[in-house]
């Protein structure tokens, strides 16, 4: 590689891992994560970006390591009151985190961008690498399922993956546009590598290459696309990707993944346990318990791509 930054397409708590372990590899100034926003919604009134928020509370030290999503040490008295009333209290938000909907709220009504707020909010936090949104105007990811058609959160959370999925659309994504950082760093003359993280591919990676002008621009970049498998073994780390292959008929197994991403990845980075494939790809024990196997994960990620 003869460059010196590195851009992650990343959204859930498997890609803020890998996010985390390149942070400890490279200056912050070297890394931009580019997010999903396909999960954003409104809810009690309140702009909701669950991605963005999971990674700013893991590279600010504040994500609670057991939950994996919200803030450690949280407090519930907003939803036991909520609850208390008859409230909708499917979608837990704990009262620390409630502050960032309500501040995000406000701003995004005011008429600041989802890039300019998410950057406010991880310079309070001391985030110090780029995190932007993937694009700054409402997309929705969105599930055909037997129960009909429920966007990602009413799947997620409130039916928890329980549905049988026939189809994802990206509603409002051939209108949206890449985002103004996303567009600078993929352009960036120092890029070196595009990494996309153990992310689901059809719910956190798809709703971004799904934004017109994404794919080519990645693509336009003239650097490798390394892909770190999140299907090691064939079994999904957590969340329902490997359900959902099955429910779309698709083998669960990295072969699988690699297909999703033809035309795009350069390489592969496969879990011990993974079968070698007849294209480019490197092996890892990509399981990320703690702080080593992030750092593990992405110098293996980083050492593919300079091959």
């Amino acid at each position: 590689m003869t460059g010196s930054s590195i851009v992650v397409l990343t959204g859930g708590i498997g890609g803020a891992k890998l996010v985390v372990g390149l942070s400890h590899l490279l200056p912050a100034d070297q890394l931009t994560a580019i997010v999903n926003t396909g999960d954003d919604f409104t809810h009690l009134g309140l702009r909701i970006s669950p991605d963005m928020d999971t990674l700013l509370y893991t590279l600010a030290g504040l994500a609670d390591p057991e939950k994996g999503w919200g803030r450690v040490n949280e407090t519930w008295n907003f939803m036991a009151a909520l609850r208390a009333v008859g409230g909708a209290d499917w979608f837990a938000l704990g009262d620390a985190d409630l502050a960032l909907h309500v501040e995000r709220t406000h701003r995004l009504a005011a008429g600041e961008t989802l890039s300019t707020v998410s950057g406010r909010f991880a310079e309070r936090l001391g985030v110090r690498i780029r995190m932007t949104p993937m694009t700054d105007q409402p997309v929705t990811t969105r599930l055909s399922t037997d129960e009909g058609e429920l966007d990602f959160q009413a799947y997620f959370v409130r039916r928890r993956c329980q549905p049988k999925v026939r189809a994802i659309d990206y509603i409002g994504a051939a209108d949206a546009q890449v985002s103004p950082g996303a567009r600078e760093a993929l352009q960036a003359p120092g890029l070196a590598a595009i990494l996309i993280a153990p992310s689901n591919p059809w719910l956190s990676i798809a709703p971004i290459l799904a934004l017109p002008g994404m794919r080519q621009a990645i693509r336009n970049a003239g650097v490798p696309v390394v892909v770190v498998n999140p299907l090691p073994g064939g079994r999904a780390v957590k969340g329902p990707t490997a359900k959902i292959m099955a429910e779309l008929g698709l083998k669960r197994s990295a072969a699988s993944i690699a297909t999703f991403y033809d035309g795009l990845a350069s390489a592969i980075l496969l879990d011990d346990a993974d079968a070698p494939l007849d294209r480019p790809h490197g092996f890892t024990n990509t399981i990320m318990h703690d702080l080593p196997d992030r750092i593990r994960v992405a110098r293996a990620a980083l050492e593919l791509a300079a091959r």
